[in-house]
């Protein structure tokens, strides 16, 4: 359906791709994956028209419908948010704005041209119907349900949305449609996990083709049956889910790395001959054949080794048993009750995720938690020698614009050394020139990034965190986690990441109308436990 034949591109100095190829069959479901700054946008640019390769070319049919999903924020008027998903629906939408102009006109009976109306009012709407106009709107409903929306946000102002909600518009824009192949980047983003899971199930009922990015593992793995890898310049396919293509790279790294050091050891054999027999006449053919050789041997390139993020975080100094007591909280906007006397004791050493539908609320516990949020009524009680740390999405803005990355984290822990700090930075994908960014140019993950690490440099001994792995990427979320299984202190979160609740939780709070229900266990048992994989969800 869609082809990059040897296709290389090239900015200045740099070598994006070398000779690359892919191509995506019609209904196939792709993953892309490769480093910050490999390129993937890059080819979407490419198979958009957007941009042009310097050799080789793309193939697409003419007729192709192709939708993408950016991360950028689209700028919208003052309608509704069922209606600025509808205008979305393309021909089909405009064709519902000339039915109503052409039903208006049909009520004057003598206009001269009511003849040509009529026959125009009968092509379009013919046109409409085959093309699922009449049920339109309730797609859109659906659509919008499916992300989150409660029914009067659907039909209210779309100019009252964040910016997080106005990308699931974008994300109900496309998705409502009709598309023969969906370019999605990060689409997972900005989501609630049970707006993921329905998102999930849209993706693999979709029967056009899909090329995605997505630092969900889970999400990877139950939608895509191939991914596309950007190594150097090059585009690697394997076949499988994300799991899949993880045991394959490995196995085609180590049978690489084998045949880089067996050509290197042949080489070295055939150097150290020439070097040792290069001033005796009798070996003087030997010698000139083996130059020979080597001069039109062709090198295996050295492979590139994935660089596990790590560090290694002080160990925190003990708290007493009692960690926090939530006694009788209560905590209400307006005349809508959020949380109604709720009680709730977590001990040193345990790991609470907080679960709960759209609106239950999660974040406003934390933040009440946290000390940064009073209740209405009640208290939270926080137990001897605990030293609380709160990460949240806007402590993003508390950062110092004017400041490089590494000046950020110097001036956060004066007294520690260099090395450290470029430890520290490089475990949440800091390396190399990027310690030397400023601030003010970091996009919204880097951010997050960096306020996660100065919080997991001081390592307090319990910690309050609100969504920590939004815009990280998958070997960040893994170094995130290493750090956080190795803590040797209290903690409780709120995640829409399934990876990081599987491999963290030792119980699983859900907060609903009728007061929290505690599970005893880790997020697998939850699931066992309750049938379902997030609050919202129906029953396994």
């Amino acid at each position: 359906m869609v082809e990059l034949n040897n296709v290389t591109l090239q900015y200045g100095s740099q070598v994006l791709f070398l000779g690359a190829n892919l191509k995506i069959n019609p209904g196939e479901k792709v993953g892309l994956v490769g480093p910050n700054g490999a390129g993937k946008t890059t080819i979407f640019r490419l198979l958009l028209g957007e941009e042009k390769p310097d050799e080789g070319n793309v193939e697409r049919p003419k007729r192709l419908s192709v939708g993408v999903f950016r991360q950028d924020f689209a700028e919208y008027g003052d309608k509704s948010v069922l209606a600025e998903t509808v205008a979305g629906a393309g021909a089909v939408a405009a064709l519902s704005g000339e039915l109503e102009e052409l039903e208006a006109k049909l009520g004057d009976v003598d206009d001269p041209n009511y003849d040509a109306i009529l026959e125009r009012y009968g092509e379009v709407q013919a046109r409409f119907q085959d093309g699922g106009g009449y049920d339109l709107d309730a797609r859109a409903r659906a659509i919008l349900a499916g992300l989150g929306f409660r029914p009067e946000e659907v039909d209210g102002p779309i100019g009252a949305l964040s910016g997080g909600w106005r990308m699931r518009v974008q994300l109900a824009r496309l998705l409502l449609a009709p598309h023969d192949l969906l370019l999605l980047d990060e689409p997972t983003n900005y989501l609630d996990i049970e707006s993921i899971l329905w998102l999930e199930g849209w993706l693999r009922a979709f029967s056009g083709a899909i090329l995605m990015t997505c630092h969900d593992r889970d999400v990877m793995n139950r939608v895509v049956r191939k991914v596309i890898e950007i190594d150097g310049g090059t585009l690697r396919t394997y076949v499988g889910d994300y799991d899949a293509y993880e045991r394959a790279r490995a196995l085609d790294a180590a049978q690489r790395e084998a045949e880089y050091e067996k050509q290197q050891a042949m080489l070295a054999r055939d150097m150290r001959f020439i070097e040792r027999f290069r001033a005796q006449p009798r070996k003087a053919s030997q010698v000139q054949s083996r130059a020979k050789k080597l001069e039109k041997i062709e090198r295996v390139e050295p492979p590139k080794r994935l660089v596990e993020r790590s560090f290694n975080f002080r160990r925190p100094e003990r708290s007493g048993n009692d960690v926090l007591a939530v006694k009788g909280l209560v905590k209400r906007y307006g005349d809508r009750v959020i949380h109604n006397k709720l009680e709730l004791m977590v001990h040193r050493g345990e790991r609470w995720a907080i679960m709960g539908e759209n609106g239950a609320g999660k974040t406003t516990l934390l933040k009440m938690m946290a000390g940064v949020l009073p209740p209405d009524a009640g208290q939270v009680v926080v137990g001897a020698s605990v030293q609380l740390g709160y990460f949240a999405q806007h402590q993003m803005e508390q950062l110092s614009g004017d400041r490089t990355v590494l000046e950020e984290l110097e001036a956060h822990a004066p007294k520690a050394d260099r090395g450290v700090i470029r430890s520290l930075a490089g475990a949440f994908g800091f390396s190399g020139d990027e310690i030397e960014k400023p601030i003010f140019v970091l996009s919204g993950g880097e951010r997050s990034r960096l306020a996660l690490a100065k919080m997991l440099y001081d390592m307090p001994n319990f910690l309050v965190l609100d969504e920590p792995t939004n815009h990280l990427d998958l070997t960040t979320k893994r170094a995130l986690v290493k750090a956080l299984q190795d803590y040797d202190g209290t903690l409780i979160f709120v995640s829409h990441d399934r990876a990081f609740l599987r491999a963290l939780a030792t119980r699983v709070v859900e907060l609903s109308p009728e007061g929290p229900r505690v599970y005893h266990g880790s997020y697998d048992e939850y699931v066992q436990m309750s049938g379902r994989e997030a609050p919202g969800m129906r029953a396994l």
